[in-house]
């Protein structure tokens, strides 16, 4: 029994004390960049704080916050990322059971016999009683266990960010549609004023082709922007549709349950400061997925170095025998056995050495595609401030731009009723005024979506310290807003 325990003793402190084979994690440099270009000398109109939790409330439309409500319970692209999740969660803590021993219980009784009378008769024969435990012990002298677990909580870890994309991505794509309809809406408004508009210019050519004032071609002329404007109309229609469809699809419901009351579109674009750059690195969860999953595979590395390495396992078992299954546990029963067993791999035709050099190859992939997606990131960024900047300076230039087509339009009006100016005249203002109104709800759109884009590019408020704790703060946080899945 000394030998026994010193044995043991040795086993854990081995265990315990040995150096993991393989490099220690670092995170490789990304692409340096000490600001953003884009935000140089820019200052938003109307600047605005996120809330991490409910980032959409800068835009302080109560129907859009309803909406957004609805993606984390519903949506079916989340509920199955965050299955993954739980899986790749699942998949460490098998891991981990793997640093620690197994035991295991059994029990058995056989009954065996020979000769002519056991084919014909049960009753002959012997009868073996077993009852006992055993156990093994894989010692991870060389770390080649502990490199797995490291790798395992670095997947696990990159799926929660993988939840937290894909959460972010459902939510931004719902604000997107959902200011890209009532732009429609807008513009439809816009329409159907312009068609009555063209109606009535429309009866007044035909009151004065009859009078004899103008040509039957003026009438045809007016007919035909009518019913180009009407056409107009039809597809502002279908665009709101569309994206009515696309919004019911993003919280988890059939198109044919959901309808949405006519709204406005806001006016205020808040517009949230970028910040230094170095701080998107931990505040885009799609830059740490790809973070983590650079760290998951530099961990396998040590886990294919440490197949160089001969393994120990120590193994036992305690057992009682016995033909009197009442007399079974008794001391004079019991056998025992224990003791320790190495394994050296001498020759397997270089799959070691090709293992190891697919992991590294492996690790040099993810790092390459980690600042790939750093840089896809910046871009990301970039685009959209400036986006943001050019279109507040062209959101005011059109602004004006239509207030002076409205002023043309009805003093050319007037000229029209007058006789004073032709139809081609007066056609050509209400085009314009038209079209500029149109174009002016499009760059307000515009303007919202790309602040919106601005806000899934800088993470929506999220943080990769959220990932320091994955079976713990990450848990809690998902199992906030995301229901889990039923246990069978």
């Amino acid at each position: 029994m000394i030998r026994l325990r010193l044995l043991l003793a040795a086993g854990v402190c081995g265990a315990l004390s040995a150096c993991a084979v393989g490099p220690n994690y670092r995170r490789p440099a990304a692409p340096p960049a000490s600001t953003f270009k884009e935000e140089r000398g820019w200052v938003p109109a109307t600047p605005a704080k996120i809330v991490p939790s409910a980032w959409w409330a800068i835009y302080r439309d109560p129907v859009l916050a309803r909406l957004e409500s609805r993606v984390d319970v519903s949506n079916q692209t989340l509920k199955a990322a965050v299955a993954a999740y739980y899986a790749a969660r699942a998949a460490a803590g098998v891991t981990r059971g793997t640093l620690f021993p197994s035991i295991n219980l059994g029990a058995a009784q056989t009954r065996s016999g020979g000769g002519a009378a056991s084919q014909f008769t049960f009753g002959g024969g012997r009868t073996a009683n077993q009852v006992g435990a055993s156990g093994s012990w894989d010692i991870d002298l060389w770390g080649e266990l502990r490199r797995e677990l490291q790798s395992a909580n670095a997947q696990a870890q990159a799926s929660a960010a993988d939840v937290a994309a894909a959460q972010l991505s459902a939510q931004t794509t719902l604000a997107e549609d959902y200011f890209q309809l009532r732009a429609a809406e807008q513009q439809l408004r816009l329409l159907k004023i312009a068609v009555k508009d063209d109606q009535l210019s429309l009866r007044v050519s035909v009151n004065q082709e009859r009078a004899g004032v103008t040509t039957l071609a003026a009438v045809y002329s007016a007919r035909t922007t009518l019913e180009s404007t009407q056409s107009q109309e039809q597809s502002a229609e279908l665009t709101r549709a569309n994206l009515e469809h696309a919004i019911a699809v993003l919280i988890g419901e059939a198109p044919a349950r959901l309808t949405l009351a006519y709204g406005h579109l806001t006016a205020r674009v808040p517009v949230v400061p970028a910040g230094v750059p170095s701080r998107l690195l931990l505040r885009n969860p799609a830059v740490a997925a790809a973070e983590r999953a650079m760290a998951s595979a530099n961990a396998d590395i040590g886990v294919a170095e440490a197949a160089w390495f001969p393994s120990l396992t120590l193994s036992g078992s305690y057992d009682f025998d016995s033909a009197v299954l009442s007399t079974l546990i008794r001391a004079s029963n019991a056998v025992w056995s224990f003791g320790p067993s190495f394994a050296e791999n001498l020759f397997n035709g270089g799959a070691t050495l090709s293992r190891i050099r697919e992991a590294r190859a492996t690790y040099d992939e993810a790092v390459a595609d980690y600042r790939q997606t750093v840089l896809n990131t910046f871009e990301q960024v970039e685009n959209d401030l400036a986006t943001l900047r050019y279109l507040q300076v062209e959101y005011g230039e059109e602004l004006q731009a239509v207030r002076d087509a409205k002023r043309a339009e009805v003093l050319t009006f007037h000229q029209y009723k007058a006789g004073t100016a032709d139809y081609a005249t007066l056609l050509s203002a209400q085009t314009a005024e038209l079209t500029d109104e149109v174009t002016l709800v499009g760059l307000q759109s515009e303007r919202l979506v790309a602040s919106v884009d601005l806000i899934d590019a800088l993470g929506g408020g999220w943080n990769s310290a959220e990932l320091d704790h994955a079976n713990d703060g990450v848990h809690a946080s998902l199992s906030s807003t995301v229901e889990r899945p039923a246990s069978r």
